[in-house]
């Protein structure tokens, strides 16, 4: 028998940098110290974020994609909360924000998780430079879309107590409950860089900033309200013509690239490569290790390798076994696995540094441009777990320029509005790569 899903709350802002990962990680934290048990999700592709949920929470994170999930992946994507007391999922830019054109079942906004799961949103309003103007920005995002249901709201970033009773004044005017008034405070901020927050797992002193969080959250917001907020989970139907997800694995014995170079991976696809009987044999290319030889493929992640070109050039035991591999088996990188499998990489400083070579493609982030949104991918050649002619569902997030790309293209993609772009990805031989982060194959 399954067990019960548990009810759910969606972390949501009117636009990004409001302060939604700074809350999530705090309601997470606290509410682990107080023994309850949170499954954490994030909206929308994303890796970093996930990370620090999972260090928080004590648990995994999952992604809930509207546009690149049908409705039963999204699913068995909720199954994973199965047990827990609460689900606590963190939005996606705005609340409302997404593509122009559908995906699979939505536009990949926020208020498409809240609308299929029931889970009532927890607006994240930075009331920096405004105050009774929040409460009419709060009541038209109550009202924009039906089927989204607002349990009330957080002021972020409040100047004091005058500040926080004109804006409390004007909440309870237009009805709208205020669960938690956070002053400003930066030293609970995460450094960034250029893909987002540094890594959870480079933070030496994480679990004493999440501590932090933890206690902030605890004094500043009326946790027993939130935990009344939440509720009951409603799982995405299960009807024709939609099936749910068989689970698939690219290999038997799976080398898989784990580091702080090589990290972004999606932990559905390693939860639905072991369903399927997989074996994950990780290995670590900035330690110069090696694949395992008797591994059936390589997977090589996204991550950062632009930050540790000049080590994995000097990674000649990792060389060697990737091109021994290469040889006779599969070989996929993705995003920044696959400038690692091609010629060379030029970091920022204008350092071309030898990568492994099983490709052609140049990459430079001397003069860096942003390729950002989601894809679709119909394959030319097979990939590891996925055959030629299928479509893939997936994202780009990155600012290397390609300056060649000579092998054979890997696949014809499009953006979410059905525009081609350059990044094809490529191929030689069973060497394959593309700046396409799976999420799913299309349905």
């Amino acid at each position: 028998m399954s067990r019960p899903l548990p009810p759910g709350l969606v972390i949501a802002a009117t636009h990004s940098g409001a302060g939604k990962t700074t809350l999530t990680l705090g309601i997470l934290a606290a509410l682990r110290a107080r023994g309850v048990n949170v499954a954490p999700f994030k909206c929308g592709p994303d890796y970093i974020d996930p990370a620090f949920h999972a260090a928080a929470a004590g648990r995994a994170s999952f992604n809930l994609d509207s546009w690149a999930m049908t409705e039963p992946r999204l699913a068995a994507q909720l199954a994973q909360a199965a047990g827990a007391d609460l689900a606590l999922a963190e939005g996606v830019m705005g609340l409302f924000d997404g593509v122009a054109q559908p995906g699979a079942t939505g536009t990949g906004a926020s208020a498409d998780i809240a609308a299929l799961t029931g889970w009532p949103v927890v607006l994240v309003l930075d009331v920096s430079g405004q105050a009774q103007t929040a409460a009419a920005l709060a009541r038209g995002m109550a009202a924009h879309r039906p089927g989204v249901h607002l349990a009330g709201v957080v002021l972020n970033r409040v100047a004091g107590a005058r500040h926080e009773a004109l804006v409390r004044s004007a909440m309870d005017e237009a009805e709208i409950p205020v669960l938690g008034v956070m002053p400003r405070e930066k030293s609970l901020g995460l450094p960034e860089r250029h893909l987002g927050l540094v890594q959870a797992g480079e933070h030496a002193t994480l679990d004493a900033h999440l501590e932090r969080l933890g206690a902030f959250a605890a004094q500043h917001l009326d946790l027993d309200a939130l935990l009344a907020a939440a509720r009951p989970t409603l799982a995405p139907p299960q009807t024709p013509p939609h099936t749910p997800p068989r689970p698939q694995a690219p290999g038997g014995r799976i080398a898989l690239a784990r580091d702080t170079a090589f990290s972004f991976i999606y932990p559905h696809l390693l939860a639905e490569w072991r369903a399927a009987g997989a074996e994950i044999l990780p290995f670590s290319p900035l330690a110069d290790e090696a694949p395992d030889p008797d591994a059936d493929l390589v997977w090589l992640p996204g991550g950062y390798p632009e930050l540790h070109a000049g080590r994995l050039a000097a990674a000649e035991t990792f060389r060697a076994g990737m091109t021994e591999i290469a040889r006779t088996r599969p070989v996929h990188g993705e995003c920044g696995g696959y400038m690692v499998l091609g010629a060379g990489l030029i970091d920022k400083d204008g350092t071309r540094h030898r990568m492994l070579g099983l490709l052609g493609l140049e990459t430079s982030f001397a003069q860096r441009r942003l390729h950002l949104g989601y894809r679709r991918a119909e394959l030319h050649a097979p990939l590891p777990g996925h055959a030629a002619g299928r479509a893939l569902l997936g994202h780009e997030f990155h600012y290397a320029t390609i300056l060649s790309q000579p092998d054979p293209a890997l696949a014809r993609v499009t953006d979410a509005n059905g525009a081609e772009t350059p990044e094809t990805g490529s191929r030689r031989g069973q060497v394959t790569g593309s700046f396409f982060h799976l999420i799913a194959e299309a349905p």
